[in-house]
């Protein structure tokens, strides 16, 4: 019995989230061995690219994506890319089991809020409109509406790595991914332009002999260098079980946003996918509060000491007090006397 369409995109949808999420796992160990033998990511350092294991992280990572574009030409996006999630699972229990990074109760609920706020989001977000040429993309890109949207983005972006990095980067996580987040909305923009052109080319229409091909070309690989020098910092000195929930809701957040803006989406919404969408947007904004901010609650709770001091007991010791009992008045007689001694008290 042959597999149906959709089956086969939820399988490579599923294998996606596993080698993506499996991924930053394996990324962090090469990252912390480049970390001992060098200088390490956080640092400035690029000693990671001689450690296997972190290309072994990257190779697992594009596989996924690989599997992750083959399960869109099986099954619709809305099956898709809310499996995306998974990954945020899949790192953050192999990550509580390889690095010892312990995932504390408040972070299972940050990512539970995480994946259902996303998975609200993308599965009401507005259906994407046909394209049949690169050039009807270039031409959606230099519309008042995205030039302000990526002019945006790229003054956050300067002012995050040229201001805030340097001063705040290693102690505020939000920074280097707020760079991979921002980056990564105009990165799958162009990427669907490129993609678009492929499949165009494949088709027997040639979009290569464009320029405006090639430029969506350079976009793509210039932001993806960003994107991973930036993303291997927050791995590096950050948890990696809050790393990626977080890195997946700001990335999807603001790629849905760019995705609105330059495709002008909006206009086949109803009034019950924007209040759905309305409410996933604040549960994600609630679970990354909580990831955030309980990102070291673990530390901080195993430093509470668990057991309470013993009582510091004292003796007070009461001067004996001889009473004479003798109606002679002989206080010598050893049978006539009897010698009342109070006993030292103690508390109890």
């Amino acid at each position: 019995m042959d597999m149906s369409d959709n089956a086969k995109g939820f399988l490579l949808a599923l294998s996606s989230s596993a080698f993506i999420g499996s991924s930053f796992v394996i990324k962090k160990i090469g990252l912390k061995k480049a970390g001992e033998s060098g200088v390490s990511a956080s640092s400035g350092g690029f000693s990671y690219l001689y450690q296997p294991l972190w290309w072994l992280g990257m190779i697992t990572m594009i596989g996924g994506e690989i599997a992750n574009f083959a399960a869109y030409a099986f099954a619709p996006a809305v099956l898709v890319t809310p499996l995306g999630a998974m990954s945020i699972i899949v790192s953050a229990v192999l990550a509580h089991f390889i690095l010892s990074e312990k995932l504390h109760i408040f972070g299972v609920v940050g990512c539970i809020l995480c994946v259902v706020g996303s998975t609200g989001i993308v599965m009401h977000a507005p259906k994407e409109r046909d394209i049949h040429s690169v050039k009807e993309i270039w031409h959606l890109a230099f519309e008042p509406g995205f030039i302000v949207y990526a002019c945006i983005v790229l003054v956050f972006v300067l002012v995050l790595i040229l201001y805030f990095a340097p001063r705040g980067g290693r102690k505020q996580m939000l920074v280097y991914i707020g760079i991979c987040s921002l980056m990564g909305s105009i990165t799958v923009m162009c990427v669907k332009a490129v993609a678009i052109a492929l499949k165009l080319s494949l088709s027997g229409n040639n979009q290569f002999k464009y320029g405006q091909t090639w430029f969506f070309v350079i976009v793509v690989i210039a932001c993806c260098l960003v994107q991973l020098n930036y993303l291997n910092k927050a791995l590096d000195k950050f948890n990696t079980a809050v790393v990626s929930p977080v890195y997946y809701v700001m990335f999807t957040i603001f790629t849905i946003v760019a995705s609105m803006i330059m495709f002008k989406e909006w206009d086949s919404q109803s009034i019950s996918d924007i209040v759905t969408a309305l409410c996933g947007f604040v549960t994600i904004l609630c679970g990354t509060f909580i990831l955030h901010k309980t990102k070291d609650l673990g530390d901080n709770m195993a430093a509470i000491p668990t057991q309470v001091p013993a009582i510091i007991t004292t003796q007070i010791e009461i001067p004996k007090i001889d009473v004479c009992l003798s109606p002679t008045g002989d206080c010598d007689s050893p049978t006539s006397t009897s010698k009342l001694h109070s006993r030292p008290s103690t508390p109890p």
